[in-house]
């Protein structure tokens, strides 16, 4: 078992430095290595416990892919990932169902609902794909959005279709147990999330903090399956929260560790899966044994997966262009809210009959009216700030077609499959088919989306790199600095302060305790003093970044970047106080 171990991670390095210059994807090669390792004559056949993917892999796959997600650019488009993670879930159900029953005789109609439930989610891992492919922050937000949160539609319909076979089962119970996993998962994740920024801010550790951040995804899923709801959407709902409070709650060297130690399981994780359905498919083909769907297997795959991409294709389509319609009306709301800024910069409070299209905030027990015109402010700029996103990243044709051709299945799609019991009618024909699906649509969609992206002249967000808002950006943090300095005489001397101030606007940290023309203790007072301002006006900066990602102007990558550069600031300092 250990040598099989240290093989694996030898084929997942290997897999991972290769693909890229092969020009394909890592997940479909690995899948082609699995498969001839399992050629061998040495080598048992492998079949892996479904809970072991289900239980064990996808809760942390899920909570770092949340971690990373831009939420700013996640809740702009909630409603496109609802619709995707719900409603074109069950109408890809009830086509695969309809499908399965025409083509085996025989077939239960709840058994056909596992199947379409089986295949219906897109998955996390797949689309590491599409983040390389090159396409915008807004397509692969929905996407990683929509495969986060699918995959409890999908196995909530799939329990609940193994359940009524042989016994009736109301849609009013089908839309109570969902409605159950979802909100039950989103309180739990939420509460876990709360605890773990809370206890992590108290621990100064660099690898306790990291090692209480590992078993968080598990944390968040154990207690909702026990109480019934969907566990993965738990542990996606810590990693969103957790994601978003971190930089306010942690420190840089804690979030720096944590984020490479999980790239590092997350590339481990995500290769081992798909490794292993490459092991598996010799097992699941001799599984099979003379079960026949006209002539072949395959052409039930076939047909089951260009069945997904039909009705993917008419629910994109339909979005594609109701987000236009919208577009359209959203240069009148524009309008408004520019009357609602001029009202509040003159310090008048908004009626109740103006409020309505941009959405009243929770003023809560504030009565003061400076602190009502300062909520409506951020609101009133938060959603310009949103409106002119949703314009500047609209969807179109192109963005449609790779909407539709990024759908891939993966990990969940197998394991799902070989969740269902031993005594499923059928089982290995639905597992095998499940799983062709899956190693096809990573094989013919994954190979042929990045050329697709650049066929169609899909690239990224401009905004993303563009130089004058990022020395906007800048300025705003350099103005956050500057104002958190002291006034002269009070804790610092005026030459000292001006000092810091020549500083700040530099881009090197550079110099040492030479650069004040001092010498002696009065030079060694100065460095620590000056240290000190350096730390309070970085606090500053990340404090005000913070703000600046509330309210929505600019770019998730680009405040992502710019904090980065704050911590590596903040890291050098206090490294090289250690030698001093």
């Amino acid at each position: 078992m250990e040598l099989l171990a240290v093989a694996g991670v030898i084929l997942v390095v290997a897999a991972a430095t290769i693909a890229p210059r092969l020009g394909v994807s890592t997940p479909l090669l690995l899948v082609a290595l699995g498969f001839g390792v399992a050629q061998l004559p040495f080598v048992q056949p492998v079949v892996v416990d479904p809970e072991w993917v289900l239980a064990g892999v996808l809760p942390p796959l899920l909570y770092s892919a949340a971690v990373s997600t831009p939420v700013m650019e996640f809740r702009r488009d909630l409603r496109l990932i609802s619709t995707f993670s719900v409603l074109l879930v069950l109408a890809t159900s009830a086509a695969i169902a309809w499908l399965a029953i025409v083509l085996v005789p025989g077939l239960p109609l709840g058994i056909g609902l596992a199947l379409g439930a089986i295949i219906s989610p897109t998955d996390a891992v797949a689309t590491s794909i599409v983040r390389k492919a090159g396409v915008s922050t807004r397509l692969v937000t929905v996407l990683e959005g929509e495969s986060m949160l699918n995959d409890a539609s999908a196995l909530v319909l799939l329990r609940s279709a193994v359940a009524a076979v042989g016994v009736s089962i109301s849609i009013w119970q089908l839309t109570w147990q969902f409605v159950w996993a979802v909100a039950a998962a989103l309180a739990i994740g939420w509460t876990a999330a709360q605890v773990n920024l809370f206890v992590r801010r108290w621990i100064k550790q660099v690898p306790a903090n990291v090692a209480l951040s590992l078993v968080m995804p598990f944390i968040a899923f154990l207690p909702a399956e026990q109480v019934g709801a969907s566990g993965l959407v738990a542990a996606v709902a810590a990693g969103l929260v957790t994601g978003y409070g971190a930089p306010a709650r942690m420190g840089a060297e804690e979030r720096i560790a944590e984020r490479a130690v999980w790239r590092t399981i997350e590339l481990l994780l995500e290769s081992a899966v798909f490794l292993l359905v490459g092991l598996e498919l010799p097992a699941l083909t001799a599984d099979l044994g003379d079960t026949q769907v006209l002539g072949h297997p395959i052409v039930l795959a076939l047909l089951a997966g260009a069945t997904v991409i039909a009705v993917r294709t008419v629910f994109v389509t339909a979005a594609v262009r109701l987000l236009a319609y919208r577009n359209r009306r959203a240069e009148k709301y524009l309008k408004h809210l520019g009357r609602l800024q001029a009202k509040l910069a003159h310090g008048e409070l908004p009626k109740l009959s103006e409020a309505g299209a941009s959405k009243r905030p929770a003023l809560g027990l504030i009565s003061s009216k400076p602190e009502r015109i300062s909520r409506w402010k951020r609101l009133v700029t938060r959603r310009i700030a949103d409106l002119d996103y949703l314009a500047s990243e609209q969807f179109d044709w192109r963005d449609g077609m790779i909407l539709v051709w990024a759908g891939m299945r993966g990990a969940v799609t197998i394991a799902a499959a070989q969740s269902l019991p031993a005594a499923t009618t059928h089982r290995s024909l639905l597992v095998l088919t499940a799983t062709l699906v899956a190693v096809g649509t990573l094989a013919i969609q994954g190979l042929t989306l990045r050329p697709l992206a650049h066929r169609l002249g899909i690239t990224g967000n401009e905004a993303e790199s563009d130089p004058e808002l990022w020395r906007a950006l800048q300025g705003e943090l350099d103005l956050a600095a500057l104002q958190s300095l002291p006034l002269p005489d009070q804790e610092a001397p005026t030459e000292l302060l001006t000092k810091v101030r020549e500083r700040l606007k530099q881009t090197a940290e550079g110099a040492g305790r030479n650069w004040f023309g001092l010498k002696g203790a009065d030079a060694d007072a100065a460095w620590v003093k000056f240290r000190e301002l350096r730390l309070a006006a970085i606090s500053a900066q990340r404090d005000r970044l913070l703000t600046v990602r509330g309210l929505g102007g600019y770019p998730s990558a680009m405040l992502d970047d710019a904090l980065a550069q704050l911590d590596a600031q903040q890291i050098s300092i206090e490294l090289r106080q250690q030698y001093d």
